[in-house]
């Protein structure tokens, strides 16, 4: 097998190693932004080292040793904090090759400071996607809907707000270990909602980077049900990605989805990652999506009553208004349409602005023959829809309804 170029073997250490580099590079440096610039050298530095000598054996071990090197140098010219340079060096000649055959992975800490809650919640989910997943500034704006420019400035001031606020780079203590692990996973879980309401309009597979954040999660930290929970529940949705719309790309509901096209795989790891998560015996929330998640993929038909219940126990965990609106859904399959629509109608003020919301509102109130009120929720829904598919199902839906 021919031995890859300078540019190809420098794209694939960056691309697969990114995250570990960067993230050995700020336990040492302490510094988001001089790590990134640092890392930027030794990839110029690489190009031209490599093009002369050929890649070297272990990629990732030289950037990072080059990339600490330049670091040490970009803090001289700065000439910023004599002490720190002066320790920075005496650590970089004491480790020098050793340390760089043995690298620790420190991708774990660097998660939990990427959302630390000290930044605000899209400061978090921008600054995760960047370091640990690797997307562009560009990337992550368009997730967004947001300027290159304007995300730049979010990621650069979420860089100096932890370098200025002196925010440690560790893992939390053990008595702020589910809180904190909470928040990491809702920023994981968030990257995954981006990807999922995009749909195939969104360039970058974000469901992909968050399965795989997710992924990197479990192995650094094994045996955590609620991780095991979050990962199954977005294995569980995402398989079913391939049904979700049709010829024409109208978004089609699960229940009208066909099943042969669903991911198998990503099901049954998804179902067995559930199992495991469960037999942990500590409950959270993500668990009982998960577990919701896996009712709707067994069977001919969902189990409505046991998704019902399962919200029941949700709501206990998160008393939101999405679960309650969720719970109102289950409640109606099972054929409590009357209840339902009681608790749609509490609900009204605080998810006026909520399209799933009146989507579902309009679906019961068609049940019960209010069709005056069902074409306004429709239309209410339909001007909120966050993709073409989903307004495309919802006319689809209006459409139907009699004169």
């Amino acid at each position: 097998m021919p031995t890859p170029g300078p540019v190809a073997a420098l794209t694939q250490a960056l691309r697969a190693d990114r995250g570990r580099i960067l993230a050995a590079l700020i336990a040492r440096v302490r510094d988001f932004q001089l790590a990134e610039d640092a890392l930027q050298d030794a990839a110029a530095s690489a190009l031209i080292h490599w093009t002369r000598s050929g890649a070297p054996d272990n990629p990732m071990a030289w950037l990072i040793r080059v990339a600490f090197r330049k670091a040490i140098d970009r803090l001289r010219r700065m000439q910023r904090d004599a002490a720190q340079t002066a320790a920075l060096t005496v650590l970089a000649r004491d480790e020098a090759e050793e340390e760089a055959q043995l690298i620790t992975d420190e991708r774990l800490r660097l998660i939990f400071t990427c959302c630390h809650p000290a930044l605000d919640a899209k400061s978090r989910v921008a600054l995760t996607l960047r370091t640990i997943a690797g997307l562009s500034t560009a990337e992550i704006a368009r997730a967004f809907l947001d300027s290159e420019p304007t995300m730049a400035q979010r990621l650069t001031r979420a860089k100096t707000r932890l370098r200025e606020a002196g925010i440690p780079f560790a893992v939390p203590d053990p008595e702020d270990w589910a809180d904190r692990l909470q928040s990491v996973l809702a920023v994981v879980y968030l990257i995954f909602n981006a990807g999922y309401t995009a749909g195939p309009a969104e360039p970058r597979d974000l469901c992909a980077e968050a399965i795989f954040l997710a992924r990197l999660l479990s192995d650094l930290r094994p045996g955590e049900a609620e991780v095991e929970g979050c990962l199954a529940l977005m294995l569980l949705t995402h398989a079913r990605a391939a049904a979700r719309t049709d010829g024409a790309g109208a978004t089609v509901p699960l229940a009208a989805q066909d099943h042969s096209l669903w991911d198998r795989a990503a099901v049954a790891e998804g179902l067995a990652l559930i199992d495991t998560a469960m037999t942990r015996h500590t409950p959270g929330p993500y668990q009982t999506k998960a577990a919701i998640a896996a009712c709707h993929v067994q069977g001919d038909t969902p189990d409505w009553p046991q998704i019902a219940a399962l919200y029941a126990s949700l709501l206990r965990l998160e008393p939101t208004a999405v679960v309650q609106l969720n719970h109102a859904v289950a409640l109606a399959e099972t054929g409590a349409l009357g209840q339902a629509l009681a608790m749609l109608a509490d609900l009204a003020p605080v998810l006026q602005d909520y399209q799933p919301y009146h989507a579902a509102l309009a679906e019961y109130l068609t049940r019960a023959d209010s069709l005056d009120a069902a074409r306004a929720a429709y239309d209410r829904a339909i001007a909120l829809a966050a993709s073409s598919a989903d307004a495309a199902y919802l006319r689809s839906r209006r459409n139907l309804l009699p004169n």
